[in-house]
């Protein structure tokens, strides 16, 4: 059963409420509460909920924004207690938007959903040449390697992605593509053979999350 000050956090930060979020994270700790208690039945709980309303048109954009900068400041209380408890890794994945497209909004979503699974998002940016996302993936030790577009014009920059994700003998053969965006479908995943597609954030964070591993 969740403790009650679990709860508390996890309704203050679907409200968005830093500074609440932060007091309560304090008290937690102070109750003898782990930062991995904290951050798993208390700032993932609400984040999972967050993006349960998202992906069901009950929340926007702004919503979730706010409620994941209020995560981060919780986040921002407990890090010490993470670095020390032992608890085990969900995974990388590399995230990044496809060359040629500079859009961002959705990507940073991705991110959001994904952080608020666990996840270690490695956040490559905007107008990224496929190769780049092999290299970041090689260097991080990524699980997955996720790239989105927004524009019709730049979603071949994937097939050239999963071209060269099964063409380099130095990937780990176990990472996984997965594809998303605005013109994405999953008849193009089928087309271009990348391995998963999301329709949307919260989805993206669900998929991932189920395939990810450690090295």
């Amino acid at each position: 059963m969740t403790k009650p000050i679990l709860e508390e956090i996890s309704a203050a930060m679907q409200k968005g409420n830093r500074k609440l979020v932060q007091e309560l994270a304090n008290s937690a700790l102070v109750e003898g509460l782990s930062a991995s208690e904290i951050l798993q039945d208390g700032l993932m709980a609400a984040m999972n909920v967050v993006g349960a309303k998202f992906k069901a048109n009950e929340v926007f954009v702004p919503e979730v924004l706010i409620a994941s900068r209020a995560m981060a400041a919780g986040i921002e209380v407990i890090k010490p207690g993470l670095a020390s408890d032992s608890s085990e890794q969900v995974g990388t994945i590399v995230l990044g938007t496809v060359k040629g497209d500079l859009h961002d909004i959705g990507k940073n979503l991705v991110k959001i959903m994904m952080a608020g699974k666990g996840i270690d998002v490695v956040d490559i940016g905007v107008d990224v040449a496929p190769a780049k996302f092999i290299e970041a993936a090689k260097e991080h030790k990524a699980a997955l390697i996720a790239c989105s577009a927004l524009l019709t014009t730049t979603m071949g920059q994937m097939q050239d992605i999963v071209d060269l994700r099964k063409a380099d003998p130095e990937l780990d053969p176990r990472v996984k593509v997965i594809i998303g965006g605005a013109p994405v479908t999953e008849q193009f995943r089928e087309k271009i053979g990348a391995d998963l597609y999301a329709e949307d954030a919260a989805t993206a964070a669900e998929v991932a999350l189920a395939n990810m591993f450690t090295y």
